[in-house]
């Protein structure tokens, strides 16, 4: 991992910012094998335009404590693998005390319009902020509520609902498209 260019010509670090550059919001493509084109034309950049009309987003996680403080994580539809490695759907970069892989998964159901937190399939735990403000690990899936509190190692997320019922706006895309 190293520094990697976007369309834009902005170098940025792939283990810092992952494939999105955070200067203009462009994704690179993970994919790709292709050499840097010289002449700066560089087809291996996905608009996240693109992206946002494949799969929509139904919430963020936001992280509130931990190296990524501050950054936000979009949950898309179906299952969303939550680790380090750039090939999770949510990929944790800074906290080594995430797990690799399947550290946990966030699954939006559309067809109940609902978000749900599992555990990974990893050695590591997940916590979630019950109402005494006590962390108890998630064994089995949770239905996950605007402003839970979730643990993933030492990182500290905020769950923010896009799809669902939250305070008694109810959105889903089905019904919006």
């Amino acid at each position: 991992m190293g520094l990697i260019r976007c369309k834009n010509g902005h170098l940025f670090s792939e283990k810092k910012h992952g494939y999105i550059c955070p200067y203009c919001n462009t994704a690179v493509n993970k994919n790709s094998n292709q050499e840097e084109d010289p002449l700066g034309r560089y087809s291996d950049v996905v608009y996240l335009n693109d992206l946002e009309v494949l799969k929509p987003v139904t919430g963020w996680l936001v992280c509130l404590e931990g190296p990524s403080r501050g950054r936000d994580y979009r949950i898309i539809a179906e299952k969303n693998f939550v680790g380090r490695s750039g090939d999770m759907e949510i990929r944790i970069i800074g906290d080594d005390t995430v797990c690799q892989r399947n550290h946990a998964i966030i699954v939006y159901d559309p067809e109940k319009n609902r978000t749900m937190l599992l555990p990974g399939d990893s050695q590591g735990l997940v916590y979630i902020l019950d109402d005494e403000d006590n962390w108890d690990a998630v064994f089995e899936s949770r239905m996950l509520e605007a402003g839970d509190r979730i643990k993933i190692g030492q990182s500290i997320f905020i769950f923010v609902p896009l799809c669902g019922e939250n305070g008694g706006f109810v959105f889903n895309w089905k019904e919006n498209e």
